[in-house]
């Protein structure tokens, strides 16, 4: 079941990357990352109520407190992730954002050992993790009139710049840390109450953003440019609640941590087909190695 619901995360993780790529891009619009705290927050939020008025979630503050390290790890990452997408494509910032999950999967390696991991899936998970790293590495050292090629189709111009690049490096250390510290939480907590926990922490994220925002700053919320935000905010959530079953399968952590981390290979392809941002024939190559091993990891579940 692990690999069905890390699939799901992937897809929707993708989709989340492509609305909120789409809610964050204008450049005149500097408080965007925030209002995109907002949207994901309230979506969050209304989940949230849906989980313990409906299902009946257990929720506390004692178990708000727990996941709370884990919680601020994840949204401090994705502020930063959607500060880097004003500054830069998102078929370079979703790979490099999203090697995260190859530094999970060594540190689940070298924590836990190999254990009963089938050679294969070893290979598998080098796949993926090296899919991973050669889009990114790929996306850096591409050539600038291919880069210029994409820009023009895509009617949105970047520049190289140390601060382009540090974000998705800074969301991929955090998230890291946040998915390694979230697999030795879910050993003491319910995972629909660390969800709850976690989507309600994102809520009063949002609470503090919106007051920044409308009250501090002045500034106003638009519909017609907060609707991709929503978009990707329920994309966003979706994913997160397949996410927090696939992660809290202890024995597969190693396994589902890549597969989730590929997610960055559909957010390249959706980002070609919507954005109109052009890939080389090194991007189809680092893709299918991502594909591979996301279908060797399946075949051995089955």
């Amino acid at each position: 079941m692990w690999f069905w619901l890390a699939l799901i995360t992937l897809l929707c993780w993708s989709g989340s990357d492509l609305f909120s790529k789409i809610g964050c891009r204008d450049p005149k619009d500097k408080y965007s990352h925030l209002k995109m705290v907002i949207a994901v927050g309230v979506v969050m939020g209304l989940h949230a109520a849906y989980e313990v008025f409906v299902s009946g979630t257990e929720i506390s503050l004692s178990i708000i407190l727990i996941y709370l390290p884990v919680s601020l790890l994840y949204i401090f990452s994705m502020a930063l992730g959607y500060i880097g997408l004003r500054y830069i494509e998102l078929s370079i910032s979703s790979p490099i954002c999203n090697s995260s999950g190859a530094l999970v999967a060594l540190l689940c390696l070298a924590t836990d050992g190999i254990g009963s991991v089938h050679p294969a899936q070893l290979a598998a998970v080098a796949l993926v993790c090296a899919g991973v790293i050669g889009l990114g590495v790929v996306e850096a050292r591409e050539d600038e009139d291919l880069r210029a090629a994409r820009q023009e189709a895509s009617n949105y111009k970047y520049s190289k710049s140390f601060l382009a690049l540090a974000l998705p490096v800074a969301y991929c250390l955090l998230d890291a840390l946040g998915t390694f510290a979230d697999s030795r939480v879910l050993e003491r907590l319910d995972e629909d109450s660390a969800n709850v926990a976690y989507e309600l922490t994102f809520l009063c994220a949002a609470v503090f953003c919106l007051i920044y925002v409308l009250i501090v700053k002045k500034d106003r919320l638009l519909p017609r440019a907060e609707l991709p935000k929503y978009t990707g905010a329920i994309f966003e959530t979706a994913g997160q609640f397949a996410y927090i079953y696939a992660i809290a399968d202890q024995a597969h952590v190693a396994l589902a941590a890549p597969i989730i981390s590929a997610y960055c290979a559909a957010s390249v392809l959706w980002s070609r087909v919507f954005l109109k941002e052009k890939l080389s024939w090194k991007h189809y190559t680092m893709v299918l190695l991502v594909v591979i091993g996301i279908v060797i990891l399946g075949v051995f579940d089955a």
